[in-house]
Order: structure tokens, then sequence, then C-alpha cells
């Protein structure tokens, strides 16, 4: 079956391509009686749209979301909640020289592998593009969970050789939003984003690294073997576009590491010591924050010509055009965000289920 639908019991279907009319979703599963804020969901699309600033594709599209159903006097009715978001700025022209032309690193040749025909146009379906689609899911997934008070915060941790030296645990997210990277350290900021700078004006792009960090999620979500917690929000951050890799609590530190400095102990009062296990254990949330890092790729998309191959199989020449983010990490802030709340919304519903 098509990979187009993501979680069990909170459901997510997407639909479109980047350069067709429209994208949009069908999002199945969420509770009756649930008072959604629609200026709120408008507002994370807005923080992960094109065109917000100078170190962004300057696609310009304003990523209004439309509800048509599944809601009724701003209150959800339990059926699924169908939406759109129209494309406004697809300049299609743009990508006339790849229709029969395979760019590096990108999925084109393997998506005509697969079907036997693409739409060439900014990556049909497999554009990032489609990543605002989930987001309108997350900002649903977003206002389930704080009901039970569950805070779920991402930013940007590194870019390139430029690290936050700072552990997810001391972090202030109302920092994150007060630049461009979203890198929640001032300086730390200004650096990332005159690297990021320096790196569009040569035509090139680099990659980074996005935190999640996740507050009083209760203990018990997720369940051993297959449907790990952990095993979920892995496919959930390597369904995002770009994704390299991902690390959980300690990540590959433990490696370097013995059980004995590794292992979470109590004190006297109950209380961990530490918190390597990034808030599960054997698959299963346990009370703690829960916190990963998500790494990215520079964008395969370059303004310098690369060597590729056209259709035939032959060397070509593949002309560097169309608007692209020169690092993707500060617009991937929202969408790490957005999977890592359906994950946790789809957990929190099965848990509710089966008790």
């Amino acid at each position: 079956m098509p990979g187009n639908s993501f979680g069990q019991v909170f459901r997510l279907t997407t639909f479109g391509e980047s350069h067709g009319a429209a994208i949009g979703g069908v999002l199945d599963g969420c509770v009756p009686g649930l008072e959604l804020d629609q200026e709120r969901i408008q507002g994370e699309l807005d923080r992960r749209r094109p065109g917000q600033s100078r170190i962004t594709t300057q696609r310009k599209e304003s990523d209004t979301v439309s509800i048509l159903s599944g809601v009724y006097e701003g209150k959800t009715l339990g059926t699924p909640i169908g939406f759109t978001i129209q494309n406004g700025d697809s300049r299609s022209k743009d990508y006339d020289h790849l229709k029969d032309v395979f760019r590096p690193s990108h999925a084109d040749f393997t998506s005509q592998a697969k079907y036997g025909i693409r739409d060439h146009r900014g990556g049909g379906r497999s554009s990032a593009r489609e990543t605002a689609c989930r987001v309108v899911g997350g900002a649903i997934a977003r206002q389930l969970l704080e009901r039970d008070g569950i805070e779920c915060f991402a930013y940007v941790s590194q870019v390139a050789s430029v690290f936050l030296d700072k552990h997810a645990e001391e972090i202030d997210p109302k920092l994150i939003e007060t630049n461009l990277v979203r890198c929640p350290d001032p300086e730390t900021a200004a650096e990332m984003e005159s690297l990021i700078d320096g790196i569009r004006k040569e035509g090139d792009t680099v990659g980074g690294m996005v935190t999640c960090v996740v507050k009083n999620v209760p203990a018990g979500l997720g369940d051993p073997v297959f449907d790990k917690l952990h095993a979920d929000l892995a496919k959930a951050m390597f369904s995002i576009n770009a994704v390299k890799g991902m690390e959980l609590g300690s990540g590959f530190a433990a490696t370097e590491m013995r059980g004995s400095e590794h292992n979470d102990t109590a004190d006297e009062n109950g209380q961990l010591r530490s918190n390597y296990s990034g808030g599960i254990q054997g698959g299963i949330s346990n009370g703690e924050t829960i916190y990963f890092n998500v790494a990215f790729k520079p964008v395969a998309t370059i303004m310098r010509d690369q060597d590729g191959l056209d259709s035939t199989g032959q060397q070509v020449k593949v002309k560097g055009k169309g608007r692209h983010d020169p690092c993707v990490v500060p617009r991937a802030v929202p969408i790490v965000e957005a999977m890592t709340l359906m994950t946790l919304a789809d957990h929190f519903l099965r848990q509710k289920i089966n008790l």
C-alpha cells in the first residue's frame, strides 16, 4: 500500500504535489469536542512557509489552510478533518530543463524507477512542500496534547560546524523565535546566520541539527518490540525530507560510556539523577523529558552546475536553477515538532483505547 498515511489511531493522509493546484490532507481519529484554534494552526504554518527571510527559499506562498470538514462551531466532530493549502507561486518553467534529467542526490531517478513516470516540477510528491500538510496535523495534535499538559518545542542546535553549547533541558523556548535560524542563543544564532548567508552567496548549501524536547509526557506510552515509542519517533523523523540521522537521549555518545556511568539511577527522593535514556526505556515513556537530535543533510539543489544523468543514462551538466533553502534546518523546526506531536498523539490515544 502506498505510504501516504501516518499513524494508527491519530492518522494523517496527505495528497498533492509541489507544483499542482494544491496540497492537502485528511486527519482521522481526532477526538470529538476539542476546541480548535485555527489561528494557531495558521501560526504554525507561518513558521514553516517559504519566503520568510533572506536565508530561506524565496518562493512566496501564503500557506493559508482551508478546513473543509470535521470542525463545527470551533470544535472537532470526531469525523475526518479535511483541509487544503493552495499552491500559488510554483513557477514550473524553472524546472523545464529537468524533464529528462536526474539531479544528483534527489528523488528524480528513484521516483522514475519506482513509478515509470514522474512530475519533474519541483520534485513532485517528493518535494518538501508536502510537509506543510504535516504541520497542520501537528498543530491539531498539539492542541489535543496540551489538554494533558504536554509541551513540545524544537530548535536549531547546529549549522555545519557551528554548535549550540547547551543541553536540551537547559533551553529557554521563549528565545527560539527571536532570530531567523531559530537557535535559542543570540550569539550562536548570529554566527549560524552569517554562515548560512555566506554559503547562500556562494551558491552552495549546508546541513545541521534540530533538537526536539517534549515535557510532561506521562509514563506508559509506547509498546515493547515493534511499536516502541522511540522507534515510531525515528520513523516520523526519517520521513522528513533531508533527514540522515536521529539520536535519542545520550545517542551515539553512549558508545563511549560505561553502564555505571550511563544508567539513570534514582536519588533518595525517587528522582532520577540523569536522563541519558531520553525519557524512553524499553520503548515506553518513563515520565521524564523526551529529547532527541535530528540530523539534516545539505540541501541537494545548489546554484552551481553539477554532473548528472539523463533518462538514457548519459552524463549531462545539470544547471542550478530555482528557489531553494541554503540550509533547511530553520524551516525544519516546526516540521520536527509536528511529526513528534502526531506520534505522541497517536500513542496517547492508543493507550487510552488499551485501557
